[in-house]
């Protein structure tokens, strides 16, 4: 791993300070290449946290443009940026927190055809996309690419999160569980409305946002127990978490 340079050393002395982290952990989070599906609602707070964390290498992809009605969460954005790539507007951000960090974006929608072009060149995978096709895409990509899979939602004042590495096996001498196990199919069409059509509170992306990069910066530097085979549900309105077991079904075992 390469060494921190005084400047990263200074910069990143919290966490150097942790005996959890350390060195070691700060080299890990400087080697590591992270891909972040979205820069939206979730996308923005994970981006900015794994910046500031020093993730060497982020990378962003969404197809997507800054609009005014972004802005009321997607706190890496500003009004100056109004019509740009969310990709370009987020990198411009991350330069100006960290330039220590390395950025790739990519100007188009993840799709599994994508993912076995990129996939194999990051260490880990974040899904903050806001649809069920990229979901489902990201999920099946990871578990074929053998990458690990930070992945979260939102609704109007709940969220969840949780952490997927099914090529692994787990204490029991089972494979771990997937995205499948957990949501078999996806929903119907229109069943399930989007944040356009329902609204959403801005705050609750950045809880949930922050909490899968807090589960990317335990992944990368071996710290602590990830979201594996439980799934983390946030109620905003009565300020509550609660946290769901599940594993790996029969038929998937």
């Amino acid at each position: 791993m390469d060494p921190l340079s005084p400047e990263e050393i200074e910069r990143y002395k919290r966490h150097i300070l942790l005996p959890e982290i350390g060195g070691v952990g700060q080299q890990r989070l400087k080697a590591a290449k992270v891909l972040v599906i979205g820069a939206g609602g979730l996308g923005a707070p994970v981006l900015y946290y794994l910046a500031a964390a020093g993730v060497g290498t982020l990378g962003i992809i969404d197809d997507d443009i800054v609009s005014l009605s972004n802005l009321q969460r997607q706190v890496i954005h500003d009004t100056g940026t109004i019509g740009q790539h969310k990709t370009e507007s987020a990198r411009r951000s991350i330069a100006r927190l960290n330039p220590h960090v390395r950025t790739i974006h990519f100007e188009e929608r993840f799709s599994l055809v994508w993912a076995h072009d990129h996939l194999k060149s990051f260490d880990l995978v974040i899904d903050g996309s806001d649809n069920f096709d990229s979901r489902y895409a990201a999920a099946d990509a990871a578990e074929t690419a053998k990458v690990p899979l930070v992945t979260g939602a939102v609704g109007r004042f709940d969220g969840s999160v949780t952490v997927l590495k099914p090529y692994e096996t787990g204490s029991e001498g089972m494979l771990l569980p997937g995205y499948r196990d957990l949501f078999p199919t996806p929903p119907p069409q229109g069943v399930v409305p989007s944040c356009a059509e329902t609204g959403i509170i801005g705050a609750l992306t950045g809880v949930i946002g922050t909490i899968m990069a807090m589960e990317a910066i335990k992944l990368i530097t071996q710290t602590g127990e990830p979201l594996i085979g439980r799934l983390l549900l946030y109620d905003a309105l009565a300020s509550c978490f609660d946290t769901v077991r599940y594993k790996r079904r029969q038929e998937n075992a």
